[in-house]
């Protein structure tokens, strides 16, 4: 009887630290957020909202993870002057002026004609894993997926074009 109990605590204790141990996938993400911080990433969990899509009476609102790059001093004038803007890889009602495939969640309307034709050279350069960017003027953020580390320096490299163009 008394071996029925020991093993009884042992596999409770066992269940108990199996629970809090961090699975693969957990392991995997700490990695690539760790590795991504080495490269001047600044990642943070937000809620992404779409634009509303085709068909689609309301937007969707996902948790999602912004891996950010700090734009740097820029001068008064553009910092008064920017236009901020969100493109979200999807078929939305608010596209005017966007490639086939992206829709604004955030500034529509609002980017001269060169400007958004830089923009839409630069979309058609991204790879398809990232869904979306959004640009303020401290910060560039891409959304993605988290799948592989080998993606980080891409989407460094993808963001600091739109850095060096100032979209």
């Amino acid at each position: 009887m008394s071996f029925l109990i020991i093993g009884l605590v042992f596999l409770s204790l066992l269940g108990s630290v199996m629970w809090v141990m961090p699975t693969k996938r957990d392991r995997f993400l700490a990695h690539i957020r760790l590795e991504a911080t080495r490269l001047g990433f600044q990642v943070q969990l937000v809620k992404l909202a779409y634009p509303r899509e085709k068909g689609e009476v309301e937007p969707r609102i996902v948790s999602s993870v912004a891996y950010r790059i700090l734009r740097g001093k820029i001068n008064q004038d553009d910092h008064q002057n920017w236009k901020s803007w969100r493109v979200v890889r999807c078929d939305a009602n608010a596209s005017e002026g966007l490639i086939q495939g992206w829709g604004w969640g955030l500034g529509e309307r609002t980017l001269d004609k060169s400007t958004l034709e830089s923009l839409n050279a630069m979309l058609s350069e991204l790879p398809e894993y990232i869904k979306a960017i959004e640009s303020t003027p401290i910060q560039l953020s891409a959304f993605w997926g988290e799948t592989a580390e080998s993606e980080l320096k891409v989407i460094k490299q993808h963001l600091e074009k739109f850095i060096t163009y100032k979209l």
